[in-house]
């Protein structure tokens, strides 16, 4: 039987929570475009990269041809420099509940593990939570060319981790990171929602709830 030997974390909504930001900032910009947009679909914008959400609200409200890339470079810049203010202020006790302990536990236990974020922001973060150096790695969206639902983020982490993808478990809070994990081989433990992340093998209420004997069953 395979031991576990590598966990690979999202960030936002598994380490930290982000998305309240990334939803101000967006809906900011969606304003400024005369489009509206909730914290309903906010949801579909969860795990997907900044010019895919951007497309996605663009779309959403009809104006997606009104554009051309070089706008489009631009609005994602403001966005993203808007969000960068937002985010200025957190701090270590802004961790999800339950993380730090369980991170301390891979350590102590000699699980390897990275990060795979679709921020392009995740080494600022994490420095400002103060747990950069809890991870061997981050794979952010500067790495990679395709984002979540493509396993391309998961397949770069465990490259990097020099690890098969069956001795590996991915944790993420959105089902577009869920496929990621899943289309890469990898085993998923899922944070939330049971109906939403159907294709994660474990689906856990909250972070607090993460053991390493749960991750541990799964390889």
């Amino acid at each position: 039987m395979e031991k576990l030997e590598g966990v690979i974390f999202d960030l936002d909504g598994v380490i930290t929570d982000t998305a309240e930001y990334h939803y101000r900032a967006w809906k900011k910009l969606a304003e400024r475009l005369d489009i509206k947009i909730d914290r309903v679909f906010n949801e579909e914008l969860k795990g997907v990269s900044r010019m895919d959400s951007l497309d996605r609200i663009l779309e959403y409200g009809d104006r997606l041809a009104d554009f051309n890339a070089t706008e489009k470079n631009e609005m994602a810049d403001w966005k993203n420099e808007l969000y960068k203010e937002m985010i200025v202020d957190i701090k270590p006790s802004d961790i999800l509940p339950g993380m730090e302990a369980f991170l301390d536990e891979l350590k102590q236990a000699g699980i390897r593990t990275a990060v795979a974020s679709a921020s392009k922001n995740a080494e600022v973060i994490l420095q400002s939570l103060g747990i950069r150096e809890q991870f061997d790695f981050v794979v952010d969206a500067a790495k990679i060319e395709k984002s979540k639902p493509d396993p391309e983020i998961f397949l770069k982490a465990l490259e990097l981790l020099d690890l098969p993808a069956d001795v590996c478990v991915g944790v993420e809070d959105a089902a577009a990171g869920v496929d990621s994990i899943k289309d890469a081989g990898i085993r998923a433990i899922g944070i939330g929602d049971a109906t939403v992340l159907r294709r994660a093998d474990v689906v856990l209420a909250g972070t607090d709830e993460l053991r390493l004997e749960t991750l541990k069953s799964l390889v």
